[in-house]
């Protein structure tokens, strides 16, 4: 049976699932946050050919096992999407918008910081967390030597930290950046980025690896509302990301 982890958004609770390591939303109840329509909503997702939904035995409010509805949060984010916040009541609007902004960081913030990811944690899920750090430890000590020494210490603070239930405690120089986070500082985002990324990225694993002599590494990060592997550098080659930037856009013309 599924537990439910139920995480604080401005005055409401999103009700998320841990499916196959994957944070799923309970449905109905984000729906009815939102002062929408439960059945019609659900109705439209069903319609839909992009979208995850599955029934999970859990236990409800009143301490009964119920088939709850859920999605994962790509399906969630894009059933936002699909609502036009100029055709809601007034009320209604203001929320929405926020949700359509920030909840998908919200769920990250929560399932990705260790102990810090459900405060009323059970002891088998902080074993858990310390099982799965003590393996990525465990990895990294393996990798010593191999991989560049600054990723791999930075790499190591992030591991403790999540463990720790905490920010990791970096110098700033060894602060992990990505493709992702470097473009959103520079307000590029949405489609957007979603089409500049791919030459960025490439561009920058090549200078990288000049620079070092080989590849960076990767970590799990969340993309388009799903966690992926993707390319981490560090804030000791911010400037190999500057100079890609102006390489590819107005700036360096």
């Amino acid at each position: 049976m599924n537990s439910v982890v139920r995480i604080p958004f401005h005055g409401d609770e999103i009700w998320t699932v841990d499916v196959q390591g994957q944070p799923h939303i309970v449905l109905k109840p984000a729906v009815e946050a939102l002062g929408l329509d439960y059945p019609t909503q659900y109705t439209k997702l069903r319609s839909r050919s992009w979208a995850t939904v599955g029934q999970r035995p859990m236990v409800a409010e009143d301490g009964k096992q119920r088939e709850m509805t859920t999605c994962d949060v790509r399906t969630f984010l894009m059933l936002l999407a699909t609502i036009d916040e100029k055709r809601v009541g007034k009320d209604v609007a203001p929320k929405l918008v926020m949700y359509q902004a920030e909840v998908a960081d919200a769920i990250e913030q929560y399932w990705t910081k260790g102990g810090a990811i459900n405060p009323r944690a059970t002891d088998d899920q902080l074993a858990a967390i310390t099982a799965r750090a003590k393996a990525q430890a465990e990895v990294l000590r393996v990798l010593d030597g191999i991989v560049d020494r600054s990723w791999l210490e930075a790499k190591a603070r992030e591991v403790a930290g999540r463990a720790l239930g905490e920010e990791p405690d970096q110098d700033s120089s060894t602060r992990l950046l990505t493709v992702g986070e470097y473009l959103d500082e520079q307000g590029v985002t949405g489609t957007a980025a979603r089409k500049l990324a791919p030459a960025f990225g490439k561009q920058i694993k090549a200078l990288y690896v000049r620079r070092h002599g080989e590849s960076p590494g990767t970590s799990r990060r969340f993309v388009d509302g799903a966690q992926r592997d993707v390319a981490v550098y560090t804030e000791q080659d911010r400037d190999l990301f500057d100079q890609v930037w102006h390489s590819l856009t107005d700036g360096g013309a």
